[in-house]
C-alpha cells in the first residue's frame, strides 16, 4: 500500500474517511449523514464504522466515518490503529484503489494518525501471489491512501513507522509461503535480497561449517530431509562502537512433521509456520536496520526442516550439541529445542551478547495455557521480562511470564545422557524453557518466548486478516526503543 500527504482531495478519488472521537462527529457533517449515523446508532467506538453517500462540489462521495474511541483511554494509539484496520477491512476489495483519508478538523495528534495509517496499511496486506482463479470482486483493490488535512508532524511520524510496517509484512510473507517455496536455502536467499542495502551484515553457516563446530543437536534435525540446514545471522551495528550486542534468536524449522515421532495428517499443513520465531527475527532486523536503530542487534536464526526417512534421527538417538551437552531424543517432534541449543551456544560464543531473547512455536501446551491471547515468557532476569511484558502491553504483542526452577529442570534428566529432549506431559512448556536454559550461559539475561499461540490466527485481529499476524516484530522493535535507545 502506497500512503501519500496532499493539500487538497484528489478529484478522481470517490472514498472519502474521517476518523471521529467516541460520541463526537466530525464538524460541517451533513445533515443526511449525521442523521443517518445517529440511527445506526453509530458512537464512534474504536474500529465501528459507518458509511453514506454524500455529494461535495458536485461529486457524489462514498464517505466513511470510523471510530476512535475515547480521547482519554490509555490505548488511545491501538484505538487508532483499530479505526484505520476497520477501514482496509471495509473497503479492501469494493474496487476503489484509492482511499482519502481527511483529517482536516479532527482531533487526532500526529502520533495518532500515524497509527490511523499504520492500522490502514497492516490490515490492508493480504498475501494473494498463488490465486489464480479469483473473480475481480475478491481481489484487493486498496493501493493508495492519499491523507489531506494531517496535524503537522504526521509525514514525519509515518515515515518512522514506514519500516515497522515493511518488517511486520516481511514476516507475515515468511510465514505464508509453503514450504516447498521456503525452506532453509531459500529463506537466506530472500533475507539476502530484503537487507541489501541496509547497512546490515548478513553472515550464513552451511552444514559443513555447522559440522566443523559440532553442532550435533540442529544437524540432528534435519538429517532426514532433502533440504540442507542453515545458521543465518543478520548483523546491525547502529550503536557505540564496540558495544556488546543484543542477541535475538529464533526457531527456524521451515516444515515439521514431527520427523520419526510423526504428527498426525489433520492440521500437518500448518506446521509451514513452525518457524515463525525465525519470521519474527527476520522482520524485527528489517524493521530496525530500516530506520537505522541506534542500537547493536543480531539477530540469528537456526534453520531446519524436519522428515523423516532412512536417515533421519530416531527415538533413543543421543546427540552432542555444540555446548559438549549430551541429548538423549526421546521425542523428534520435540525439535525446535534442538536447533535452538545450538542456536543459542554459538550466539554467545560468537557474539558476546549483552542479553538473549528466542522466540520460538516451541510447544502446544503454550496454547493450551495461554490459548491465542498472549505468548509465554520464561527469564532468568526478572528486568528483562518486565521490559518485555511492557512492551508488549504497548504494541499489542501481549506476553505473559510463567515460572522455571529447579524443581522442573529435574524433569529433564536423563539416565543415559545429559539430559533428555522432553519431560512427560506436566508442565511441558517449562520444560522446554528448561532444556534451552541449559544452553544459556551464567549470568547472561535470557528470556525465551513460545509464541506457538501468537503467529498464525484463524481469525481476523486487530490488524491483521486470518493468517500470519506479524507477532513479535513490533514486540522487538518497541523492547530496542525502551531498553536499549532510550
Amino acid at each position: 500500500m502506497h500512503i501519500q500527504f496532499s493539500q487538497s482531495r484528489p478529484q478522481s478519488a470517490r472514498l472519502v474517511a474521517q476518523v471521529t472521537d467516541k460520541g463526537k462527529l466530525p464538524e460541517g457533517l451533513e445533515k443526511a449523514l449525521a442523521e443517518g449515523a445517529e440511527s445506526a446508532r453509530f458512537k464512534g467506538k474504536a474500529g465501528q464504522l459507518f458509511e453514506g453517500f454524500v455529494e461535495r462540489d458536485g461529486q457524489v462521495l462514498r464517505l466513511a466515518l470510523a471510530g476512535a474511541g475515547d480521547r482519554n483511554d490509555e490505548a488511545r494509539l491501538a484505538n487508532c490503529e483499530k479505526a484505520g484496520a476497520a477501514l482496509a477491512a471495509k473497503y479492501q476489495s469494493i474496487g476503489d484503489a484509492e482511499l482519502v483519508l481527511d483529517l482536516a478538523g479532527s482531533s487526532l495528534s500526529a502520533e495518532e494518525a500515524a497509527s490511523v495509517l499504520l492500522g490502514l496499511r497492516l490490515r490492508n496486506w493480504r498475501y494473494d501471489i498463488y490465486r489464480t482463479t479469483m473473480k475481480d470482486e475478491q481481489k484487493v483493490t486498496l493501493a493508495t491512501v492519499t491523507v489531506v488535512g494531517a496535524p503537522e508532524g504526521t509525514e514525519a511520524a509515518w515515515d518512522e513507522l514506514t519500516h515497522l510496517a515493511a518488517g511486520v509484512e516481511f514476516t507475515r510473507e515468511l510465514i505464508t509461503e509453503p514450504a516447498n517455496i521456503l525452506y532453509p536455502e531459500s529463506f537466506v536467499e530472500r533475507c539476502r535480497e530484503r537487507f541489501a542495502g541496509t547497512g546490515a551484515e548478513i553472515i550464513v553457516l552451511d552444514e559443513a561449517e555447522m559440522e566443523k563446530l559440532g553442532m550435533g543437536s540442529l544437524l540432528g534435525v534435519g538429517l532426514g530431509s532433502d533440504r540442507e540446514s542453515r545458521i543465518l545471522a543478520i548483523r546491525w551495528d547502529g550503536g557505540e562502537a564496540g558495544a556488546a550486542p543484543t542477541a535475538f534468536v529464533g526457531k527456524g524449522v521451515t516444515f515439521d512433521t514431527g520427523g520419526i515421532s510423526i504428527k498426525p495428517g489433520p492440521g500437518m499443513e500448518d506446521m509451514k509456520w513452525d518457524m515463525g520465531g525465525a519470521g519474527a527475527v527476520a522482520g524485527a532486523m528489517l524493521a530496525l536496520a530500516g530506520r537505522k536503530a541506534k542500537a547493536n542487534i543480531v539477530g540469528v536464526m537456526g534453520l531446519v526442516e524436519n522428515m523423516p526417512d532412512g536417515k533421519a534421527q530416531r527415538p533413543g538417538d543421543v546427540v552432542t550439541s555444540m555446548s559438549g551437552q549430551t541429548i538423549e531424543v526421546l521425542n523428534t517432534d520435540a525439535e525446535g529445542r534442538l536447533v535452538l541449543a545450538d542456536a543459542l551456544h554459538w550466539t554467545q560464543e560468537e557474539f558476546k551478547p549483552a542479553r538473549v531473547l528466542d522466540f520460538a512455536t516451541l510447544t502446544g501446551a503454550m496454547i493450551i495455557a495461554l490459548g491465542h491471547e498472549f505468548a509465554g515468557v520464561f527469564s532468568n532476569d526478572d528486568e528483562l521480562a518486565r521490559q518485555l511484558h511492557e512492551a508488549g502491553e504497548a504494541t499489542g504483542d501481549r506476553n505473559w511470564r510463567l515460572p522455571i526452577g529447579p524443581a522442573y529442570d529435574k524433569l529433564i534428566n536423563s539416565p543415559i545422557a545429559d539430559m533428555k529432549n522432553i519431560g512427560g506431559r506436566a508442565a511441558g512448556s517449562i520444560t522446554a524453557a528448561q532444556f534451552l536454559q541449559r544452553f544459556i550461559a551464567d549470568g547472561t539475561p535470557w528470556a525465551h518466548v513460545d509464541v506457538a499461540g501468537m503467529v498464525w490466527s484463524d481469525k481476523p485481529g486487530r490488524t491483521w486478516g486470518k493468517g500470519a499476524t506479524g507477532y513479535g516484530v513490533r514486540l522487538l522493535d518497541r523492547f530496542v526503543r525502551d531498553t536499549i535507545e532510550g
